[in-house]
């Protein structure tokens, strides 16, 4: 591992931060060539949302070269990354160092600047929270065409605490310092096997607490469950040794290991990475789990954004769609969806679910807000409150006339009526009122004012329900 005086750690003097401070230029520059009243977007070559745009003119900024680690310092345990760094290339640079982020989203073309507006999630969040929460201070474009440095402590502490959930609609963020933690070499994993859902919350809520199960410290939690009387909790711990490591980058797929192994070791790479190889396990839909698919296709292909991809081109051309409607097959819905629930409800979420919307497996991931003095304004938790993240990624039949975003419509009223919150990153169907009642709109509309005034990029409703 390299150790801090090696190439990144540089001051602000250094070349890196001269070639950062020229791109920034350049994108200003971009963006103040744009007309005044002209939509304007990121030119993004991957993505990990989930709606489709509307189509119709915009302008848009090349951001490409906005991507890197521009410092590590492993003494601090800080990192200056720029907004487009894809968490893959984000690792590759702190694990060098023997650090990773406090918080590590499951795929790895997910940007950094992305989580930060858009919010993410992993198995460190019951301890960690958000990638946000472990924000120093930021750099913003705003949508005024100033370039802001927005920290907890300065004249910009409203914008800090304002843009995580506002996907792009207040201003793009081009520099992010972060906070580090130490890892280990290895992470010793603990599948427990739950035949009631009650008894996995009852555990979860045990484990969250102590940070500890049956003696062992516990510095990862997540589970999966299959069906009504199938389900996981995964409790993952630092190891400085290891009796052997799986591979689940090429023939042998990660979610399948979770029903066949009651322990496994992976190296800490290859742990961050784990669901990013099969896409979770939203790869059954390509066929990619057949051995003789993941041998032809190779370790380079099997990534969660080479199938992005495919869906994105099928969201296009509706191959499969028509071919089903050819064959006769009912029409289905895609439900993309992550949710967070108080943990007191999750357990009647999950019931009603299995009985609404027949999709398994599913994901959870428990999730507790880092500081309990802090309140980020667009999406707020309550600060002592323990969460579940439940995530599900499939398509589903409709039946008869069914209206097409029947289960979508059923989760947002379930969620809402539990007093829990939904993601943005995918489709929402929330009538404008109910909406600015649930993403605090008054703190919204504020910040709008001040940081685009004249409205050169979209509302936070436009973007993420419109889809505009």
């Amino acid at each position: 591992m390299a150790t801090a005086g090696t190439e990144l750690r540089t001051g602000r003097d250094s070349a890196q931060w001269a070639e950062y401070q020229d791109r920034v230029q350049r994108l200003r520059t971009q963006y103040d060539a744009i007309p005044p009243g002209q939509r304007v977007r990121l030119a993004k070559k991957t993505s990990n949302l989930f709606r489709i745009r509307a189509k119709g003119p915009a302008a848009t900024l090349d951001v490409d070269s906005l991507a890197g680690v521009v410092t590590v310092d492993a003494d601090a345990r800080t990192a200056d990354v720029q907004g487009m760094t894809t968490y893959e290339q984000l690792v590759d640079a702190t694990l060098s160092y023997g650090l990773m982020p406090l918080v590590v989203p499951e795929l790895k073309t997910i940007t950094i600047g992305g989580a930060i507006t858009g919010l993410g999630i992993e198995s460190s969040s019951y301890r960690n929270g958000m990638p946000h929460e472990s924000v120093i201070e930021m750099d913003v474009l705003t949508g005024a065409g100033d370039v802001l440095t927005a920290r907890p402590d300065n004249e910009h502490r409203d914008l800090f605490f304002g843009f995580p959930n506002s996907y792009g609609t207040l201003g793009y963020a081009l520099r992010i310092k972060i906070e580090l933690e130490r890892v280990s070499p290895f992470v010793h994993l603990r599948h427990l096997r739950f035949e009631d859902f009650a008894a996995l919350a009852g555990c979860l809520r045990h484990v969250c607490e102590e940070s500890a199960y049956q003696g062992e410290r516990v510095d990862f939690v997540d589970g999966c469950v299959f069906s009504p009387t199938e389900s996981y909790l995964t409790l993952g711990g630092w190891s400085d040794s290891a009796p052997y490591v799986s591979d689940y980058t090429y023939m042998d797929v990660y979610y399948r290991s979770i029903q066949a192994r009651r322990e496994d070791w992976l190296t800490i790479r290859d742990y961050l990475w784990r669901w990013d190889t099969d896409w979770f396990w939203c790869s059954r839909a390509f066929q990619v789990q057949k051995p003789w698919v993941r041998r032809l296709a190779g370790r380079r292909f099997l990534r969660s954004d080479v199938y992005w991809k495919i869906m994105a081109f099928e969201e296009r051309h509706h191959l499969k769609a028509t071919l089903d409607r050819w064959r006769g097959l009912p029409r289905r819905e895609n439900v993309i969806q992550d949710v967070e629930l108080p943990i007191e409800r999750v357990a009647e979420f999950v019931s009603a679910f299995q009985q609404q919307v027949p999709i398994s497996p599913f994901w959870l991931c428990p999730l507790r807000q880092r500081r309990s003095d802090a309140s980020w304004d667009l999406y707020r938790l309550e600060p002592d409150t323990l969460y579940v993240n439940v995530g599900f990624w499939s398509t589903v039949p409709l039946k008869g006339d069914m209206d097409p975003a029947h289960h979508n419509r059923w989760v947002e009223d379930e969620v809402d009526r539990l007093g829990g919150r939904k993601s943005l990153y995918s489709t929402a169907f929330y009538d404008e009122d109910r909406f600015w009642e649930l993403y605090n709109g008054p703190a919204y509309h504020r910040l709008k004012a001040r940081y685009d005034p004249a409205g050169r990029l979209l509302d936070l409703y436009a973007k993420c329900v419109r889809s505009n």
